[in-house]
């Protein structure tokens, strides 16, 4: 090995573009430095919603169904609107809510994202602020035959948007995956069907009667899963490939009848005002996926 002698570390980094600080004349202290944010002018358009994405961190999360509790990474979306008058808004304070939750331990339940929100309008000292958090809920799948246990996960969205004093709105989204076997296969073929892996995405608007101990994850796993050809599971021994591959032919499904049985399922669950069910098929012998949708509002009836 070649042995050779290093400059020091300050001239490695001058080596590759450091330089060394220059005078400093703008000021340090916080009350001298000028708040362009909070510039008052006529900016020409009220803005819809201004605030940082993409924003990762730890939350916990409660449930029905095994793990009973669990820690999973969430990605934040939160926001507000400013008046035509306010230039901008102060990008710190979203992350110092955010810093504030987790330090005294974030759970995604509607009562803790309620006061979360209501507190960032305050803290923003603007009339509104919403908040959207995604992330990857773990469940239990037990295998039909051989009664093996591992973790599903299907992706969640909560939705919650604070206005002139109170909780404007509460909306969550599902998306799992299931198995469908394509019935007009099973009809003209003389033996077997082909299948796909379908994914259903459910979103929702939920009524002030929601109790958190319905948990809504579960609801809507349901909706999907009970309606599939059949289910996906983690761990599958021989026994169970046969019993999964034969309960898929006894219940064929397109697409079509995907989101009406679901979209009828919703529809019973009393906490939902409104919502939209949507499949999408990756299919098997198809270069493309299918796809269809289904959107209803209870008060509309």
């Amino acid at each position: 090995m070649e042995n050779f002698k290093l400059p020091p570390k300050k001239e490695r980094l001058m080596l590759f573009g450091s330089i060394e600080p220059g005078i400093k004349t703008k000021p340090s202290e916080k009350e001298k430095m000028p708040d362009l944010q909070n510039v008052r002018e006529d900016f020409l358009f009220e803005i819809d919603a201004v605030g940082i994405t993409n924003v990762k961190m730890p939350v916990s999360i409660t449930s029905v169904l095994h793990p009973l509790t669990q820690t999973t990474i969430a990605s934040f979306t939160l926001t507000s609107t400013i008046p035509r008058d306010v230039k901008g808004t102060n990008m710190s304070r979203f992350t110092e809510q955010l810093e504030l939750y987790r330090r005294q331990g974030f759970t995604l339940d509607f009562s803790q994202l309620s006061d979360f929100v209501k507190e960032l309008a305050e803290r923003l000292g603007q009339r509104d602020a919403s908040l959207e958090v995604t992330f990857p809920w773990f469940y239990e799948q037990t295998a039909p035959a051989s009664s093996l246990a591992g973790l599903n996960h299907a992706d969640a969205k909560i939705s919650v948007s604070y206005q002139h004093g109170k909780i404007a709105e509460r909306m969550v989204e599902l998306t799992c995956a299931v198995t469908t076997l394509c019935p007009c296969s099973k009809e003209i073929s003389e033996y077997s069907a082909h299948n796909q892996r379908g994914y259903i995405k459910m979103t929702a608007l939920l009524l002030d009667e929601y109790k958190e101990s319905s948990d809504w994850k579960a609801l809507l796993l349901h909706a999907a899963e009970s309606n599939a050809s059949a289910l996906i599971y983690p761990i599958l021994k021989r026994p169970d490939e046969k019993t999964v591959t034969e309960q898929a032919y006894e219940n064929p499904r397109f697409v079509e009848d995907m989101v009406r049985l679901v979209a009828a399922d919703l529809y019973e669950i009393p906490f939902i005002q409104s919502f939209t069910v949507e499949c999408r098929n990756e299919e098997s012998i198809h270069l493309h996926d299918a796809y269809a949708s289904v959107t209803f509002n209870k008060r509309h009836k």
